[in-house]
């Protein structure tokens, strides 16, 4: 009966939600520091980087997310969030959300998705997303202006 009892209190143990909130904060920081460029957009295998050349992106503190070219400005929402539903400890927890809202013809509208974050410094953010409908994968980093 007690080793009953101590098994299911180890079970319990294991499917605690980890505590991403310190790693959301930099995530934040990090893109809130000065402007970044996209370096990388693969669409489905499609390398659509050129896309975006030209364009400075702004991830505001209060959510607003703007990218500019000098002549066309492009404004939407933008937010780092616990996506935790398991206890494993990687960044596929963490969603690293993009919203522009314009139409779907529109370049823009294909960075509208909440990423996972592959990996971040202060100087690169890398973001993944795979497609629940048929599994296709898209790239996307911005790097820091320097």
């Amino acid at each position: 009966m007690f080793s009953l009892s101590f098994m299911s209190t180890t079970c319990e143990d294991d499917d605690a939600p980890i505590d991403n909130s310190s790693e959301i904060a930099e995530i934040i920081a990090t893109a809130q520091t000065d402007t970044w460029r996209i370096t990388n957009y693969v669409d489905s295998g499609e390398n659509e980087t050129s896309d975006y050349a030209g364009y400075d992106f702004t991830f505001e503190a209060n959510g607003t997310l703007t990218a500019t070219n000098g002549t066309i400005t492009k404004t939407g929402t933008w937010s780092v969030t616990d996506d935790s539903s398991s206890s494993s400890s990687n960044d596929d927890d963490i969603d690293f959300n993009i919203f522009f809202q314009v139409p779907d013809t529109d370049d823009f509208e294909d960075l509208n998705d909440d990423w996972d974050i592959v990996s971040y410094t202060s100087n690169q953010i890398v973001l993944r997303d795979v497609s629940g409908g048929d599994g296709s994968i898209d790239d996307l980093t911005f790097t820091r202006n320097q």
